[in-house]
């Protein structure tokens, strides 16, 4: 059996691949049937996936080890090629969606592709090619800043997720100074991570101005595939957050210091849920693992299957190190139809999480690998999110095995953060709204207009003259923000997806996890809101959504007597 260590890198030649696409688009271009389009459509996607392999491998081995010279040299070089690869993919795009055999050709492969197909070509120009390089460039420029951290605490050199645990701690004072530790490396860099973003925000203003648009909000809408919905109804979305769970959370964040026992809530307590400690795993990693394994073989036999798969292929890189990038993510390497899970364990909660959030990411991509469709494996963002927190609450019957005595604990925060996350998550999408509609802020006035909108979604939060957060920098700290621009709304939307599956979960749980096996199994053959009603799930649009899930979520949190915790 071949395992990760052995999946077989092969650097793509450009000028070579350039060839080979162009001779098949040119068969596409002349072919006198739709059978005879339909197998070019086969053969580009064959070099479609040997491209995505190759990058792939190049992320994850890089993103393991950022000191390793030579996948880091390969990362660069995929910053590179990677708009001349689009600029490929999206001359295919334009012949496919002008076929004169396209209502064939759709009968064959989807409606969804056409649409993913149009959008590409409408985010995308050769001209771009310099900026999109550039942009890259600067994505990797900050993931590669916030690896190198190494900072002293306690006795000890740490990296950023290491300091997790020290940001829960009992004692107040550690957390305070775990927390001056963390946003203190900020601090420290400050000019680079305000550089950084400056120069992208730029960058990323030029691309929108060389496509035709007015600003970049609307070419992030067409990166991230927002199909069926405009920014307008992202805007209600956030509106209904601001009204009916910004209250419900800064309830939540009082009730929160009664019962770790202290008068005013700073920033720095957040990280507490309860005086006598949080829920954390009674094992180590392999432990952990060893009882996921478990979980999913008692959870489904198709879960059972994949989770094996994963562990058999060595697919999952989990503890957190010296030298490696910070977060979590789940990819997928087409030429070995392998999901690949990486992540930071550091002992706290987050580590079943991720066990759980990327692990629903991999089982959906697992189930949806043979759809036959390159662009359907995955869905767009805001639906793959759907399987990753839904897959959270799918497991709550096997908590006791990783927190013992306190599963109820993991369980009144996990769902009690599931609410908190939301209004944090809509401040990140206007932010991004705000930055990218107005290109010319400074720094500084970045800064500023996030302080106003904390003020507005996070009316509660006291950084207790934490002077870099008091300024306006916690936003630096969101990945996303640099990398993967406006992909935020995504969690918020799913999570809302996510609560109704928990709802039904208690309610009609085989019924339930019917209709999230479906989801699963559609992969990214229809849009977000197809999804939502495959699933059998309320668009987290539709008026009264947000309202029909919390009512039951308030009721669960308000039986459970968490000063007894």
């Amino acid at each position: 059996m071949t395992t990760f260590k052995d999946y077989e890198y092969k650097r793509p030649e450009m000028e070579a691949l350039r060839t080979e696409w162009n001779k098949h688009l040119d068969r596409f271009r002349h072919a006198n049937s739709a059978e005879a389009q339909d197998a070019v459509i086969r053969e580009l996607n064959r070099l479609a996936d040997d491209f995505s392999t190759a990058s792939n491998l190049v992320y994850i081995r890089s993103s393991i080890d950022t000191n390793d010279v030579y996948y880091e040299e390969q990362r660069d070089y995929f910053n590179d090629i990677g708009p001349e690869f689009d600029e490929l993919n999206t001359a295919f795009y334009k012949e496919l969606v002008a076929s004169p055999y396209r209502e064939e050709l759709e009968k064959r492969w989807g409606t969804q592709l056409f649409t993913l197909a149009d959008q590409k070509i409408r985010s995308f120009s050769a001209e771009a090619i310099p900026l999109l390089q550039q942009e890259n460039k600067l994505a990797s420029e900050y993931a590669k800043l916030i690896a190198s951290a190494q900072i002293d605490f306690g006795g000890e050199t740490l990296t950023l997720a290491q300091l997790g645990p020290y940001t829960q701690s009992t004692d107040r004072e550690t957390r305070r100074a775990a927390n001056e530790a963390r946003f203190g490396f900020f601090a420290d860099h400050k000019k680079e991570f305000d550089g950084i973003y400056h120069k992208l925000v730029n960058v990323r203003h030029q691309i929108a101005q060389s496509l035709g648009y007015k600003d970049f909000v609307d070419v992030g809408y067409l990166r991230m595939n927002r199909i069926g919905y405009d920014r307008e109804m992202v805007k209600n979305f956030r509106e209904q957050v601001k009204l009916h769970i910004v209250p419900l959370a800064t309830r939540l964040y009082d009730r929160q210091a009664v019962r770790i026992g202290v008068d005013r809530l700073a920033f720095h307590d957040e990280g507490l849920n309860f005086i006598t400690g949080n829920a954390v795993p009674k094992g180590d990693a392999d432990w952990i693992i060893e009882n996921g394994k478990k979980m999913y073989d008692e959870l489904s036999p198709e879960t059972s299957e994949f989770f094996r798969f994963m562990l058999e292929r060595n697919l999952m890189d989990l503890i957190a190190k010296k030298g490696k990038e910070g977060g979590g993510y789940c990819t997928f390497i087409d030429n070995y139809d392998s999901p690949f899970i990486f992540s930071n364990f550091n002992g706290t909660s987050d580590d079943i999480d991720v066990l759980t959030h990327e692990a629903g990411h991999a089982f959906q991509v697992y189930s949806s690998r043979g759809i036959g469709v390159p662009e359907y494996i995955w869905p767009t963002s805001e639906a793959a999110e759907i399987h990753s927190m839904s897959m959270e609450f799918f497991t709550w019957p096997w908590m006791e095995q990783f927190f013992k005595e306190d599963s109820e604990k993991y369980k009144f925060s996990h769902l009690s953060s599931a609410l908190l996350f939301l209004p944090y998550g809509v401040a990140v999408d206007e932010f991004q709204h705000l930055i990218y509609e107005n290109p010319g802020m400074t720094p500084d006035e970045r800064k500023a207009t996030w302080k106003k909108l904390e003020s507005e979604y996070l009316p509660h939060r006291d950084y207790d003259g934490l002077e870099y957060l008091e300024q306006g920098g916690f936003w630096q700290r969101q990945a996303h923000i640099y990398e993967v621009p406006f992909y935020y709304i995504d969690y918020c939307l799913a999570q809302i997806c996510a609560l109704q599956f928990w709802k039904r979960s208690r309610e009609e749980r085989d019924a339930a996890w019917a209709d999230y096996l479906h989801l699963c199994r559609l992969g990214g053959s229809l849009p977000f809101t197809d999804l939502v009603k495959e699933a059998n799930l309320l668009s987290p649009f539709e008026d009264g959504c947000i309202e029909s899930v919390i009512g039951p979520i308030t009721e669960w949190l308000d039986t459970v007597d968490d000063s007894s915790l």
